[in-house]
């Protein structure tokens, strides 16, 4: 353990200018075994920094590497496990707990020893020893080796000094200077113990010499103390005269300071008397202009404004602590409280009236506007209105009782200036939709209210005169012939109403147009006046708001000046709902105006609800983006819902109307009217949600059509009596995948290929069935010879069945001469041609698979005649060439 001592402090301390001073041999416990020393070290610099290294052999080669190094302050603990047993096991707990096991208890024990004296001398006993015997915890332990390896090395930390530079240069001119101070160091040793103690008696003599001295530098000392004490006299003399010098100088400087307080008054008194003086004194110009201003002229309102500004700045400046205790003040005060109040009553009156003219304004100029399908425009009166919004918001700010009056009656003028104008804007819309008879030109020009009744009443009357004669056929409804199919189209209704197949594009066209001129018309009013509302009340806007007022808070008018203290400024979210809450006061009248006009579109034909729907849509996704709480977004929110209605309405109607249809017992069916009427109702809805917001709506109610198609066309196809089921099923199915193919409706792919199956199966189930007719003894023998087979007979012994013997296969086959095959094959193609309808133009497919049909029936008897009568060299009396002549002599001559 010494050697690899040695070697440590050789190799790693010593150019770490560290002494090493304890060492243990360890190895960590509860892994493999991989020893390693832990070494006890301080630094020889001063201040001393004590540390716990662990070295490890490197891998490479015999040398040791430094691994880690811990500060000894770090140390926590030190469990030492047993303090009566022996046990190499022990702890050191760190920034963590390290678990080791000496090689021996007593490496152990020393380490220990040796951490806890460079405690107690460097550390002031910060660290806690557990388990750990009260022998170890001496100042100094017997223990040989280990001793002088802690105790005295420890001491030698502080005794040893190195040489410096030049003592070592020293040292060695001395050896120089002495041959044999190597090889002979006893002499060298007793000629520098001779030349020592010549030093001595040098030194002796010396200080000898020097007593002479000392005493002549007592007697000086003793002389200036003499001195000293002259001196201090001479000073107590003179600080008794100064004392009454003093005692004026005081006087003068309290003096001074008195002064000094007197003048810094004054100034402070004068800024406080100039602070008052000019926040506090309005101009007579100004006081003029509030008293006598003119707030029609746009100069006298500018005046009025600068006068109000400054008006508010001498009321809200802030006094200091004690002016308000001053009479002038609180007289000044008195008297803006007065000119604010007279003020503010003259503003409120003066914008009453303007309010007021402005109704009588716009209603003069409603004529102009009577047989036009536009609004009045507000900007003018919004324009002058706009130039009072600086006083609207001083008068907001200092006198909300009276801000909040004239927003009431803004919304009572208004809202019936509005009413008025938006409600003969609808009887124009509803004139134009219905049809500009001289009837209608002539209630249009009668008084407002008796116009609008007996304009609905003839709007309701031209619709129903049409629809009379189209009910009562409701219950009559049938399926007519095959060359009739427009008839059929026309009679399928909309429980009451005009069939859409009444009114041509034109009229939809008209009716498109119409609606969205008057959605055109009402968005830049109700925004414009919106914007308005906001900048001439001070109110925010464009931000998303919590919650959603309802009509029945809106419509008495009550703003939220309720429920908020009167006269105080409302906060940012009360300000918005604010401006919805008056919105919807002013125009209470939009949401039933556009319903009413909505229905009577629905009225008018039950598909312009497609029109209203994708119009409508668009319009409250554009509000939507400009603010999605605002009074336009949610109105129009409100009646997408109903045209929403009427829209699932239509569908439910078309649907319920396929339900409700009955065919004719004596005539073919053809293509089915609901048929006809989804091919019109997908073709039309298609050209109109082109890039429509709304498609979702519309793929939802294709699915619900489609399906309803699906289902009807199956139980016409079952309660059909003049037309086989396959035919009805086959033509139908045709139909409306031919349908689906041309619109390429991409939600009813999968309807699209399921009508195309039913078409196929039912085509080929047709001509099966119509096949077992021409040759039907033929079917029946050779359906009896295939049975024996099935049987077990042996297909060679048929022929010796009494049954079905060469004679009277024979005779079966001398039935079917060339001429008859003929003959039936003509009474086939006829019978086909009048069960097929002329409109999907099937015949010649039909025909063509029936043909290929009978060729393969051919071939079949053909084998069956080769296996079961083989060498009877009987055949058919017609070839497969006869039948492809016949065939096409047939279809060519129809």
């Amino acid at each position: 353990m010494t050697a690899i001592k040695h070697a440590l402090q050789r190799d790693i301390f010593t150019p770490n200018d560290e002494r090493l001073l304890s060492i243990v041999n360890v190895c960590k416990a509860g892994k493999k075994k991989k020893n390693c020393f832990l070494c006890a070290t301080v630094t020889t610099e001063r201040p001393v920094q004590v540390k716990v290294v662990k070295v490890k052999k490197s891998d490479k080669g015999d040398f040791y590497k430094r691994q880690i190094a811990w500060a000894l302050r770090d140390l926590a603990v030190v469990d030492a496990k047993d303090a009566i047993k022996e046990n190499p096991e022990f702890d050191l707990h760190f920034e963590k707990i390290y678990k080791w096991v000496a090689s021996s208890t007593a490496e152990k024990n020393a380490f220990i020893s040796c951490i806890w004296k460079l405690n107690q001398r460097y550390l002031r006993k910060k660290i806690d020893f557990v388990n750990v015997s009260s022998q170890l915890l001496e100042e100094s332990v017997p223990s040989g080796e280990n001793q002088s390896v802690t105790g005295g090395d420890e001491e030698s930390v502080d005794e040893y000094q190195e040489l410096n530079a030049r003592e070592e240069q020293d040292i060695e001119i001395m050896m120089e200077g002495c041959e044999y101070a190597i090889s002979n160091a006893e002499a060298f040793a007793e000629k520098l113990s001779r030349e020592l103690q010549v030093l001595d008696g040098a030194n002796i003599q010396s200080i000898m010499a020097s007593e002479k001295q000392v005493n002549i530098l007592m007697k000086l000392l003793d002389e200036a103390l003499k001195e000293v004490d002259q001196i201090e006299l001479k000073l107590s003399s003179y600080e008794e005269m100064l004392q009454s010098v003093k005692e004026q100088m005081d006087q003068i400087s309290e003096s001074n300071h008195l002064i000094h307080l007197s003048n810094t008054n004054n100034v402070k008194l004068l800024s406080e008397i100039e602070f008052l003086v000019n926040h506090m004194d309005l101009a007579k110009g100004h006081v003029k202009a509030l008293q006598e201003g003119d707030l029609a002229s746009s100069r006298g309102i500018e005046a009025c404004t600068n006068a109000a500004d400054a008006l508010l700045q001498c009321m809200n400046v802030a006094l200091r602590p004690g002016h308000d205790m001053l009479l002038a003040v609180r007289q000044q005060q008195q008297r803006f409280g007065d000119l604010r109040e007279y003020f503010a009553r003259r503003l409120a009156n003066h914008l009453n009236n303007v309010f007021v003219q402005q109704g009588h304004d716009q209603s003069s100029t409603l004529a102009q506007h009577s047989a036009e399908l536009t609004l009045p425009n507000h900007h003018p009166f919004h324009r002058d209105l706009l130039r009072y919004a600086k006083l609207m918001e001083w008068l907001k700010s200092t006198d909300y009782g009276k801000y909040e009056g004239l927003t009431k009656n803004y919304m009572d003028y208004l809202s019936r200036l509005y009413e008025r104008e938006i409600k003969d804007f609808f009887e124009v819309a509803k004139i134009k939709m219905t049809g500009t008879t001289k009837e209608s030109k002539k209630f249009a020009t009668l008084p407002r209210k008796e116009s609008a009744v007996k304009q609905e009443t003839e709007s309701l009357h031209g619709s129903s005169g049409k629809l009379t004669g189209s009910t009562s056929s409701l219950n009559k409804l049938s399926v007519q012939s095959s060359g009739n199919r427009r008839s059929q189209s026309s009679s399928l209704l909309d429980m009451g109403n005009m069939s859409a197949s009444d009114l041509d594009v034109a009229d939809r066209t008209k009716f498109d147009k119409i609606f969205e001129q008057v959605l055109s018309e009402l968005e830049p009013l109700c925004l414009a006046e919106q914007d308005f509302i906001s900048k001439f009340f001070k109110l925010q806007q464009h931000q998303s708001m919590p919650g959603t007022m309802t009509e029945a808070e809106d419509l008495d008018g009550v703003t939220p000046s309720r429920q908020h203290n009167p006269g105080t400024p409302l906060p940012v979210s009360s300000e918005r709902d604010m401006i919805r809450q008056m919105m919807i006061k002013i125009f209470r009248c939009i949401e039933p105006d556009l319903n009413s006009l909505i229905a009577l579109g629905d009225k008018i034909d039950s598909f312009n609800s497609l029109y209203m729907l994708v119009k409508m849509s668009h319009h409250v996704w554009t509000a939507e983006n400009v603010d999605p709480a605002s009074f336009l977004s949610t109105t129009l929110g409100n009646v997408l819902v109903t045209v929403k209605r009427n829209f699932d309405k239509c569908i439910s109607n078309q649907i319920r109307q396929m339900e409700e249809v009955k065919i004719s017992k004596k005539s073919k069916v053809g293509i089915l009217p609901f048929v006809a009427e989804f091919e019109e109702f997908a073709g039309l809805a298609e050209s109109i949600f082109k890039n429509a917001e709304r498609r979702g709506d519309l793929d939802k109610a294709y699915t619900k059509l489609i399906r309803g198609v699906f289902v009807n066309v199956e139980k016409v196809a079952h309660e059909s009596q003049k037309t086989p089921r396959d035919v009805v099923m086959m033509e139908n199915f045709h139909h409306i995948f031919a349908t689906l193919s041309r619109l390429k409706i991409s939600c009813l792919e999968a309807e699209k290929k399921e009508a195309k199956l039913k078409y196929t199966d039912h085509l080929q189930s047709y001509v099966i069935y119509s096949l077992g007719q021409p040759l039907e003894k033929l079917n029946h023998f050779f359906e009896g010879v295939e049975a024996r087979v099935a049987q077990g007979i042996r297909e060679e012994e048929v022929s010796y069945q009494l049954a079905f013997n060469k004679q009277e296969l024979r005779k079966v086959i001398k039935e079917y001469p060339g001429k008859e095959v003929k003959k039936g094959l003509d009474n086939l193609y006829k019978k086909v041609d009048k069960h097929l309808c002329e409109e999907e133009n099937l015949l010649q497919v039909v025909w063509h698979l029936m043909q290929d049909e009978f060729i393969r029936q051919y071939k079949h008897f053909e084998g069956l005649i080769a296996r079961c009568y083989p060498g009877s060299g009987i055949t058919m009396e017609f070839t497969i060439q006869d039948i492809l002549d016949y065939c096409s002599s047939i279809a060519q001559s129809h």
